[in-house]
């Protein structure tokens, strides 16, 4: 029998989540909540948000969805796979508890200090003046981080006095954020790249990996971003590298999840770097990755639908298979981005694209895309090398015409 899914989000992770089961020869009908304007080619959207929780449940019960699929952390913290679960729903995301990976800094810290997962050495505050005072006693650059969701902003490497002030002014005192812990740690330095997983519990299900560029500009200058952009295909991480990070950390740190009563039962994102004294991680995500699914989904060649399915049953998986290639995309974004930018401007020539273009914040307008987000589009192209991969994705880049759009020039350049 052909199975009906609903996605839960609205952006370019949830349009390659689409893009995915839209492959599996088991799904005939796709919901998404709500979606975009480019999801909306492939799946139904549904004007709800993707942490109203009640209308979430409510409306899959009533379309009996038999597998619900979940991207933003903000609907997982919400406590979405708690409900559904309740309501005898299928879903692919962890509880609200088993969430606090990435909800919580500080749990986190905690959970790899007390089960040795390697980390950077750390210290917690809730005070604007202490934490000052410790962070000026210590050597720059300062890695402040808000403790709690705040859509990959909530980090700040201040290199000296003065930024870490007004870093901690920002997330202490006026709490842009929320009210929230501020975690200081030690700086790491090395390639960072991102080691996704199917999770259920004690099984890890590798994925391959990334590297994703947060800063909004060239040389990873500028503020940081949501990311500009992800590759696959890792010249500067050996096989060995690769099979510490799976069996010492994502591992581990699904069994110390299961030994503290929270589970996992989705994706487990690490973001780790490669230092001179070994890998370590710089943080977890209890969900896919942003902008690293894009990249890194086009190559699975397993059913989405049976790994997703069999996670969210707790039933054990077939290893997923993955396409022999590297994938490289370039997020396109609204100028201004990601401070204030306008909506609204026409976007031409996507028609002439022959390779996947992911919409991020996109509108439907007269008949015609307009930007409707700070970033707007992703661009993936495929190669037999990252340098392939490179000249296919610039060169449908160019093809896409719409004067209030930037992009990286240099995404993958560490590997090149």
């Amino acid at each position: 029998m052909k199975k009906t899914v609903l996605v839960i989000g609205g952006g370019g992770r949830e349009h390659a989540i689409v893009c995915a089961l839209r492959r599996s020869p088991q799904v005939e009908k796709i919901y998404c909540a709500p979606g975009n304007a480019g999801i909306a080619q492939q799946a139904e959207c549904i004007p709800l948000k993707d942490t109203d929780v009640e209308g979430l449940k409510a409306f899959a019960l009533e379309k009996g969805v038999d597998l619900t699929v979940v991207g933003p952390e903000a609907a997982l913290a919400a406590g979405v796979a708690d409900a559904f679960r309740a309501a005898g729903l299928k879903i692919f995301g962890h509880s609200a508890s088993a969430t606090a990976i990435e909800s919580s800094k500080e749990f986190a810290k905690r959970l790899m200090e007390k089960y040795g997962i390697p980390t950077a050495a750390y210290r917690s505050f809730s005070e604007y003046d202490e934490a000052l005072a410790y962070v000026l006693s210590r050597p720059f650059p300062a890695v402040l981080k808000y403790d709690g969701l705040a859509a990959g902003k909530g980090v700040v490497i201040a290199q000296d006095a003065q930024e870490a002030r007004a870093a901690l002014q920002d997330m202490l005192v006026d709490e842009s954020f929320g009210k929230g812990r501020v975690v200081v740690e030690d700086f790491l330095t090395g390639p960072e790249f991102s080691f996704m997983c199917f999770v259920d519990g004690e099984r890890v299900y590798p994925m391959p990996l990334a590297q994703d560029h947060k800063r909004a500009f060239d040389g990873d200058k500028g503020p940081n971003t949501g990311g500009m952009g992800a590759y696959t295909g890792l010249p500067f991480i050996s096989e060995e590298d690769r099979e510490f990070a799976y069996r010492h950390i994502l591992c581990a740190t699904a069994s110390a999840m299961c030994k503290e009563g929270r589970p996992l039962c989705g994706v487990l994102y690490g973001g780790l770097m490669k230092t001179p004294q070994g890998i370590k991680v710089i943080e977890f995500n209890a969900r896919f990755g942003d902008p690293e699914t894009e990249v890194v989904l086009p190559l699975l060649e397993s059913d989405a639908y049976e790994i997703f399915s069999a996670v969210a049953s707790g039933e054990e998986a077939q290893q997923p298979r993955w396409r022999d290639a590297v994938t490289m995309g370039v997020v396109l974004a609204s100028k201004g981005y990601p401070g204030h930018y306008e909506k609204g401007f026409p976007i031409a020539g996507l028609e002439k694209v022959s390779t996947p273009v992911l919409h991020m914040g996109t509108a439907l307008r007269e008949g015609g895309y307009v930007t409707a987000g700070g970033r707007v589009l992703m661009v993936v192209a495929e190669g037999k090398d990252i340098a392939a991969a490179r000249e296919k994705v610039y060169a449908e880049i160019a093809r896409i015409d719409c004067p209030n759009l930037f992009f990286r020039y240099d995404i993958a350049y560490q590997a090149l």
